[in-house]
């Protein structure tokens, strides 16, 4: 499932292609993916211009200029392409929004999907999430009064989007692994110092992940070199019995809250 950094190399991605562009039309193959009748979405969607586009944790929202918004969740499985009919993947598009002779095409909307909110419904939608790690008030106080409510295993406090948002199964597991903390850990058990890392550790692997373009395995666009480079840069994420990266010894895997948890037994402490 994309997670932060995913959803923000789109969000960047996206604001260089259609910001300040008209939809031109808007094409529906799956109408379950939308939350309204599908003639209805096209008539609020249709002709109208994107503003700007924004990232909240997993979510990405499309600005139209009616004041109504577009809401973004790839769920499992989703992603998209920006491109002509030629270019087009040999993949089923659940939906396509047009900009002249170029298409926006979400692609895997099978559990994922695109709402047309209004701002008070947009608010209510995203309403649950917690604070963005990355924005300049996340400060390393704040993590620590979070943490001071936090009471189970640090693999799960960091899944939990009410915590802090946009963190999902494989960076967690990234995180951990560079503050060499394990996932079973208790958040009640970390000294002051372990907590510092963690914070640092948050900032760190999610910024990289980002320069990096995430993780996704498809291409944005035609001539794309930039989405999908963090994938070959995960240290432990997937890597069960390769040699980790700190001290050679076998990465392991357990399950963790229903979750594939991979980490390093000896480093990670």
């Amino acid at each position: 499932m994309p997670e932060l950094p995913e959803m923000e190399n789109y969000k960047c991605l996206l604001q260089e292609k259609i910001q300040g562009k008209q939809i031109t039309g808007v094409v529906i193959q799956r109408e379950k993916s939308l939350n309204l009748p599908t003639e209805e979405f096209v008539q609020r969607v249709n002709r109208q211009k994107v503003l700007g586009i924004d990232r909240r944790a997993k979510y990405l929202i499309f600005h139209l200029d009616n004041g109504d918004h577009l809401l973004l969740h790839l769920m499992l499985g989703g992603w998209l392409f920006y491109g002509n009919t030629d270019e087009k993947p040999k993949r089923t598009v659940q939906v396509q929004l047009s900009f002249g002779n170029q298409h926006l095409y979400f692609i895997g909307l099978r559990l994922g999907y695109l709402h047309e909110l209004s701002t008070p419904q947009l608010e209510v939608q995203l309403q649950h999430l917690g604070p963005e790690p990355l924005e300049s008030n996340f400060s390393l106080d704040r993590f620590l009064h979070l943490l001071q409510t936090k009471r189970g295993a640090l693999k799960t406090m960091l899944l939990d989007q009410e915590f802090i948002a946009g963190i999902g199964n494989r960076y967690s597991d990234e995180i951990l692994w560079h503050a060499r903390l394990l996932p079973e850990k208790k958040a009640t058990e970390l000294e002051q110092e372990q907590k510092v890392r963690l914070f640092q550790s948050i900032q760190t692997v999610l910024r990289q992940a980002i320069q990096w373009g995430g993780y996704m395995d498809e291409a944005f666009y035609q001539g794309d070199v930039q989405t999908g480079g963090a994938k070959n840069n995960m240290n432990v994420h997937d890597r069960e019995g390769e040699a980790c990266p700190r001290c050679g010894n076998p990465i392991v895997k357990v399950e963790i809250s229903s979750r594939n948890t991979f980490y390093c037994h000896i480093c990670q402490k």
